[in-house]
């Protein structure tokens, strides 16, 4: 092979492989990893809800921490108990199996990258999976606590809590997805920056406004109460200033190489 059969294999090598798939290829590649996905969830959701019952059980403690001594959670209709048992095993399956999924999904946008870009994918599993891990604590064990105590404040003489579980199981799976997808942002925005989207400058200029949408996004994630919405916007403005941080850090990285160029060219 010539000196310029080598540097044109390696110039189309950097090209994203989008250019060479058809629609049709698209399709079966959206198919084949969906189908991994599909199987992944299936497998976590036997394990489970084999384990359904501890896992509601765990799921229930900041609630049970804070009612009266004595009270539980009831279910009024007879399939209510076997239908959020099933809501446990399939949504603690789609949480277990968040690293395949996260991994299918870089997968399928990879064709569309770049060669030095396909180095994240290892980096983007890892941090997606544990900011999600972290949101999902974050809500668990502060949110939780201070919501339900607020909740349960209005008990009395006269009026007595009797939270039922499908609708106590629903509160909690909204918060816990909230919060694990909000703690995203950091990894958004970085991903964002490497496309070239957006930069600290433009985060920053904007942030009256994003602020604004913090408290926004907020209200629509959590409960109507004051309580909740703040203790997920707060940390929401803190991570918001964190992806700032990273997005200027990136952009240096990413100058770096262009002002060795020049330097180099003496231009």
């Amino acid at each position: 092979m010539t000196e310029e059969e080598k540097k044109a294999a390696e110039e189309e090598s950097d090209q994203p492989n989008e250019v060479r798939m058809s629609f049709t290829d698209h399709l079966r590649e959206l198919r084949r990893r969906l189908i991994v996905c599909a199987l992944a969830v299936g497998l976590g959701f036997g394990l489970c809800y084999y384990f359904s019952k501890p896992i509601f059980r765990a799921m229930m403690l900041p609630l049970l921490d804070v009612l009266p001594e004595g009270e539980k959670l009831i279910y009024t209709g007879l399939p209510e108990a076997f239908f959020t048992y099933l809501k446990v095993g399939f949504w603690g399956g789609v949480i277990l199996a968040l690293p395949v999924l996260f991994h299918q999904l870089w997968g399928f946008v990879a064709p569309g990258l770049y060669r030095q870009e396909k180095k994240y994918l290892i980096p983007f599993i890892v941090f997606a999976t544990i900011l999600f891990g972290v949101g999902g604590f974050f809500g668990y064990f502060i949110v939780f606590p201070f919501g339900f105590k607020f909740f349960l404040g209005f008990a009395d003489d006269s009026i007595r809590a009797l939270p039922g579980v499908q609708q106590y199981f629903s509160l909690a799976l909204k918060l816990l997805l909230g919060f694990g997808l909000v703690f995203e942002l950091p990894l958004v925005m970085v991903f964002l920056a490497k496309m070239g989207l957006v930069d600290a400058g433009l985060l920053g200029r904007n942030r009256k406004y994003a602020f604004l949408l913090v408290f926004v996004v907020s209200a629509i994630l959590t409960p109507p109460d004051v309580v909740s919405q703040v203790l997920m916007a707060m940390p929401l403005l803190v991570l918001y200033e964190i992806s700032i941080v990273l997005v200027r850090l990136v952009g240096k990285k990413k100058a770096e190489p262009s002002v060795m160029a020049e330097e180099e060219t003496g231009v």
